[in-house]
């Protein structure tokens, strides 16, 4: 999948089929009114539907894996029906990535970087599916209890670099794998600002880089108080800042909610740069 886009920045739209996403949770409980979010999605520029059945917002807890098989499995099925967009599934567990492949999505987009389910990588390599190798410390449930580092920055790329080591060790191809610094997850404001001030770093590794700062919380603290962030809902500035400054540094897809400000920062840039 990785290789059939273009060489410009994309954007990934998200799409959480679940009722407890820290921002868009619950919003689209049934299959139409989750395919019309598709298509405005589309209509705005999306170059890819990143669907995802289990929140990872801090302190989230673990679906099932039947629950989470009966919330993305039926979505990606009506998107591959209705529409010529590829897609991406958000799990850390082989059996949802299995059915979501088969399903036709072309990505898997793992939390863990691989780490979680030991027969994810396997899957990945015999399917020639395109993987996001993302960064955390620590799990959803605890990741924001006192997160620490003594070099946020080197610590990333050294487990990029084991996990790219894992990856192409075990038959995933290198022009397959994308790398994610994990923003929020397991960080603090400052330690999501040090990656963002250092992505240069990141893209030294060669492979293509995906940010996803989209309306998270440390923005909300930026733009309010650590202890009184801005909600969510009032974030959107902040995410519209940070996407551009991702793709100045060398961001190859952003995650986003909101599709249509962030194509509009795109194709400002890419004016701007020709």
């Amino acid at each position: 999948m990785l290789k059939n886009l273009n060489g410009k920045a994309s954007i990934m739209g998200i799409l959480n089929v679940t009722p407890d996403s820290f921002y868009d949770g619950g919003r689209y409980r049934t299959i139409n009114s989750t395919i019309r979010h598709v298509e405005d999605m589309i209509s705005c520029g999306a170059d890819i539907i990143d669907v995802g059945g289990e929140s990872t917002r801090p302190g989230a807890k673990p679906v099932s894996l039947e629950e989470e098989r009966q919330r993305v499995l039926p979505v990606i099925n009506e998107i591959k029906k209705h529409f010529d967009i590829p897609v991406s599934v958000d799990t850390y567990k082989s059996e949802i990535a299995r059915q979501a492949l088969e399903a036709g999505a072309g990505m898997v987009n793992d939390i863990s970087g691989l780490r979680y389910d030991r027969d994810m990588v396997k899957l990945i390599s015999e399917r020639k599916a395109s993987v996001v190798i993302m960064h955390m410390q620590g799990t959803p449930r605890s990741m924001q209890d006192k997160p620490y580092y003594k070099n946020v920055v080197d610590e990333i790329k050294e487990f990029f670099e084991r996990q790219i080591k894992f990856a192409i060790n075990n038959g995933i191809k290198k022009e397959y794998i994308m790398l994610d610094p994990g923003i929020g997850f397991g960080k603090t404001t400052q330690h999501n600002v040090e990656i963002l001030k250092n992505l240069h770093e990141f893209t030294k590794l060669g492979f293509p880089l995906m940010v996803g700062t989209s309306r998270k919380s440390f923005i909300g603290k930026i733009l309010g108080t650590e202890q009184a962030p801005l909600p969510p809902q009032d974030r959107l500035v902040g995410t519209i800042t940070t996407c551009m400054w991702a793709v100045i540094n060398g961001a190859n897809f952003l995650r986003v909610h909101d599709v249509k400000e962030i194509k509009h920062v795109l194709k400002i840039l890419e004016d701007l740069r020709n």
